[in-house]
């Protein structure tokens, strides 16, 4: 089931943020995601639409929309594979004609996936943060 997200789920939606970040960007060093945490919670978050998936109850996975850009999709580790993320960004597809979102290029699993989905590379260019090359890719239907 997919919902709307509510203050409540703030902390798991965090922690997912977390924990999936550190796995899937080992490239970057994990106190850079850590000193992000705070961003998430106070700017970010609060600034984008979110939309959150749950299974037995329990919130697993979630994405930010932010007019029309895809800020994050996240699917906690242990629920990757399942179909969930690709739940997800169906969702967020149907919330606009248009979608926008940046990879990084070494993340090349998540890479693979949104080509999977119909996304298409518009650019690379350098992430200011974490100084890693990133893809900004572009889906329209």
């Amino acid at each position: 089931m997919i919902r709307e997200f509510k203050n409540k789920d703030m902390n798991d939606i965090l922690d997912i943020w977390l924990s999936v970040s550190i796995k899937a960007h080992s490239f970057v060093k994990s106190s850079y995601w850590q000193s992000q945490v705070k961003n998430m919670r106070d700017i970010y978050i609060p600034s984008a639409k979110t939309f959150v998936i749950l299974k037995d109850n329990k919130i697993v996975g979630f994405y930010s929309l932010y007019e029309n850009t895809l800020a994050a999709i996240f699917v906690k580790n242990e629920f990757q594979g399942l179909g969930l993320g690709k739940k997800l960004l169906e969702h967020a597809k149907e919330q606009t004609d248009e979608l926008f979102l940046t990879v990084y290029k070494k993340n090349t699993s998540s890479y693979n996936f949104y080509l999977s989905q119909g996304f298409k590379v518009i650019k690379e260019q350098i992430d200011e943060g974490s100084l890693e090359y990133e893809y900004k890719m572009r889906f329209e239907r």
